[in-house]
């Protein structure tokens, strides 16, 4: 059964997106990829109420009102992808999942294969942005 997943997109005034890096465990999926933070949708919750729990968990930062950027089918999953504006200092930040927070430019996303399938979604995000 496909489950129903959320993530956010964090981006500055620099024209960067916040990625995590997995951890490196071989027993989860996509061990030590960058990938968009986010998580599993749990029985009961909207996606909305999704990020924002996912988001305390992982990086205590609360994203209530974060905007609503698609939902994407893919094979494994639907996907809920949110935005959200942020100048994070990521150094400062706390981290409970993965290894490190970075942001990154277009050209180094389009250079970095990403959890998930989410080279697509950011490619989408980065042309989307173009258009404005």
């Amino acid at each position: 059964m496909r489950h129903v997943g959320t993530s956010i997109i964090f981006y500055n005034s620099k024209h960067e997106v916040l990625l995590v890096l997995r951890d490196n465990i071989p027993t989860i999926v996509c061990p030590n990829m960058w990938d968009l933070p986010g998580g599993h949708v749990e029985i009961g919750e909207t996606p909305a109420e999704c990020i924002v729990r996912e988001m305390l968990e992982e990086i205590e930062v609360n994203v209530e009102g974060c905007q609503l950027f698609r939902v994407y089918e893919f094979s494994d999953r639907t996907e809920h992808v949110f935005i959200k504006s942020a100048e994070f200092d990521v150094e400062r930040m706390v981290l409970h999942e993965g290894q490190m927070l970075r942001w990154f430019s277009r050209r180094e996303t389009e250079e970095t294969e990403l959890a998930y399938g989410f080279n697509e979604v950011l490619e989408d995000f980065f042309n989307s942005v173009k258009k404005e």
